[in-house]
């Protein structure tokens, strides 16, 4: 397990899931390595509906901000992020908060 409590099926199935930052879209690589965060800001749930990879910027950006606030940050704003352009995984965490 990693440092979230993810079991490795479910590490291994949102890593198959998320190849790019789910909410930029920058494409993990050797240079950009994916962060293991939750969507919704609640720890307790570790499920792939609430578990994505991000890249390092948004990870810092987003921080402990609710999704919704997050998303109209000067940040999400400058880089097009919005809940129309997230990954289905984030536009599914946006509809259940």
């Amino acid at each position: 397990m990693n440092n979230l409590n993810i079991p490795e099926s479910l590490e291994n199935e949102i890593r198959d899931r998320d190849k790019k930052c789910v909410y930029c879209s920058r494409i993990f690589n050797d240079i950009e390595k994916p962060n293991w965060e939750h969507s919704i800001n609640d720890e307790t749930i570790i499920s792939n509906k609430n578990i994505a990879l991000y890249c390092r910027a948004c990870n810092s950006s987003k921080g402990d901000k609710s999704l919704q606030n997050w998303l109209n940050t000067k940040y999400c704003l400058k880089n097009n992020i919005n809940k129309y352009t997230v990954a289905e995984v984030v536009k599914d965490a946006i509809g259940n908060n």
